[in-house]
């Protein structure tokens, strides 16, 4: 948010567009109508993933995949990063931070373009829950701050990945906005 900042003000105008309020108690039904929330939610999941990879085991005989032949019972890394930036399955610059895609001209993207919580049979179970309580999160930050760029060095971005994905060269700034 501190590198988005007009993001940041599309996201409080979209709760004030809708009288949400920090008194408002938040419910399925209010959250469920934050269209603009949740492309920011879509956007940060594919720009920055949780994970990096998933894996996958070959069950069929084997088969040749764009010339790479794969062999039964052998175990294919599925690198998620690369598949949310691939430009084959967006229509709008895949390396730019830009929700308003998932409004528009990437809405309705290739169903295994975007994998954030895995797809198909083996997808997480408990996906609804993590999006829902993520989208209540963002909503009362929204409500009470904002978040400030900590400077172009100390604020550079880029991620780590292990087992997850998690930022480095972190600074920002949390400002409290006055009522």
């Amino acid at each position: 948010m501190s590198k988005n900042p007009t993001v940041q003000e599309k996201m409080k105008s979209e709760l004030t567009s809708y009288s949400i309020t920090r008194e408002t108690q938040l419910t399925l039904e209010t959250v469920d109508q934050l269209e603009y929330v949740d492309c920011v939610l879509k956007e940060t999941l594919r720009y920055a993933p949780i994970a990096d990879a998933t894996g996958r085991t070959v069950v069929a005989e084997s088969d040749i995949i764009d010339g790479v032949k794969v062999q039964k019972g052998e175990t294919i890394l599925i690198a998620i990063q690369n598949i949310h930036r691939d430009p084959r399955y967006w229509n709008i610059d895949p390396q730019l931070f830009y929700p308003e895609r998932f409004l528009n001209e990437d809405k309705n993207h290739h169903p295994y373009a975007f994998l954030p919580f895995g797809a198909g049979h083996r997808q997480c179970a408990g996906q609804d829950l993590a999006r829902f309580e993520l989208k209540i999160i963002v909503v009362r930050l929204m409500q009470f701050i904002t978040f400030v760029d900590g400077g172009e060095i100390e604020n550079s971005g880029g991620l780590s990945q292990r087992i997850t994905c998690t930022p480095k060269n972190m600074a920002v700034y949390v400002k409290f906005d006055k009522d």
